[in-house]
């Protein structure tokens, strides 16, 4: 099924798309510019943009429903942010409590 007309782009090669991104990183959050570009495209009416959206939402789904991470491995979003707090501020240039 053609998802995309004006750039001709099937739902089989979006959803290759999108798993190739979630290979990178499985927590991304994907938009469909990062699912156009990934395929060297962009959009042109944007048109599709809420079925791409659909299909991220989809096949993000399917992915971790068959790559079932285990609960250990799991890292908190949280946890992620503040580790690129701390790289970013150091404790020494935050400012001391009143």
């Amino acid at each position: 099924m053609i998802v995309c007309h004006c750039n001709v782009l099937k739902r089989n090669q979006i959803e290759e798309a999108i798993v190739d991104l979630l290979d990178a990183d499985p927590w991304r959050l994907i938009v469909p510019v990062q699912v156009y570009h990934a395929m060297n495209k962009r959009g042109r009416c944007c048109g599709c943009f809420p079925d791409v959206v659909d299909l991220i939402i989809e096949t993000t789904a399917a992915y971790h429903q068959q790559n079932a991470t285990p609960e250990p491995e799991i890292v908190s979003l949280i946890e992620r942010v503040r580790a690129h707090v701390k790289v970013r501020v150091p404790d020494a240039a935050k400012p001391a409590a009143a």
